[in-house]
């Protein structure tokens, strides 16, 4: 089942705010097994914002309300799993559940704007439905079929997984994906922005504690998209901070070596988090990129 409305939200903005934000349509998507929450604003080319694991759609607010403003049709969403969304009960494919929401919205193609796994999901979407994708940006990016080797990283899974059947397991789990996705191997958490370690902390609690019990229900289907990278044929922009870890960075680079005419941009004094932590440089390579991009 699904709803759909128009409502005035407060959805926040990085850029100067003269009044009352854009109109913002909520609503959920059927998807196979599920639905999807997703919130909607502006005209224009259609831009997709997809979102890091263990976090939701608010980790766009920076972003949403002026790319509406610039003259796109922006989309956010929670993905399956995640935020208002769904919760897993079986197999699934998030490159599907993106599929199905579009076809919902009526939108033909889009340019996809992920983050980390979010990023991962949009490269999956740019192969199996290449239709469907109008242009690629890739935030800190995950890539399907390609593991962790970075030891920082390693570690920090291995104590995140141990911490699940612990005492205080759930505020040690969250505080591993801090130390992994907030801090980085670069620095300790008392050199990061204390607001931006907890606005994650919140979200990602928030996350774990609506959908820990569809933990182990399903897989997650993948494309493999480290193998097929060179397939991509949409104009394609790859963004890292340069305190992220080194896996990250070396995905940015196999993007920008393997996608024909993809380019990196290296977002400076930024870990892993780059739209928030320096969301003034995201901004500028973003819009600019949107600007020259051939819809």
């Amino acid at each position: 089942m699904s709803s759909d409305m128009r409502v005035p939200v407060d959805v926040g903005s990085g850029a100067p705010d003269s009044g009352t934000g854009p109109a913002v349509e909520t609503g959920t998507a059927p998807v196979a097994g599920g639905e999807l929450y997703y919130e909607a604003a502006g005209s224009g080319p259609a831009v997709v914002l997809l979102h890091e694991g263990m976090l939701d759609l608010t980790m766009w607010d920076e972003q949403f309300e002026w790319l509406a403003r610039a003259g796109h049709r922006v989309i956010r969403y929670d993905a399956r799993g995640h935020g208002r969304s769904s919760p897993v009960e079986g197999d699934y494919a998030h490159h599907e559940d993106l599929r199905a929401l579009l076809a919902h919205l009526g939108v033909g193609r889009a340019t996809l704007i992920g983050h980390s796994h979010g990023a991962r999901v949009a490269l999956d979407s740019a192969l199996a439905h290449p239709d469907t994708v109008a242009a690629l940006v890739l935030a800190a990016p995950g890539i399907s079929g390609r593991t962790f080797t970075d030891p920082f990283l390693l570690q920090h899974i291995r104590e995140q997984v141990a911490a699940v059947s612990a005492p205080g397991g759930v505020k040690r789990f969250i505080e591993h994906f801090l130390r992994m996705w907030v801090d980085g191997p670069h620095r300790e958490p008392a050199q990061v922005d204390p607001a931006l370690r907890e606005r994650v902390r919140a979200t990602a609690r928030a996350t774990v504690t609506a959908h820990a019990d569809g933990m182990g229900r399903g897989a997650a289907f993948e494309v493999g998209a480290a193998h097929r990278l060179a397939e991509i044929r949409v104009p394609t922009l790859v963004m890292d901070g340069d305190l992220d870890s080194t896996d990250i960075s070396a995905n940015a680079h196999a993007v920008a070596l393997a996608v024909p005419g993809a380019r990196r941009a290296r977002i400076p004094a930024a870990g892993h988090m780059v739209n928030l932590e320096n969301a003034e440089e995201f901004d500028r390579e973003l819009a600019g990129f949107l600007r020259g991009a051939a819809y």
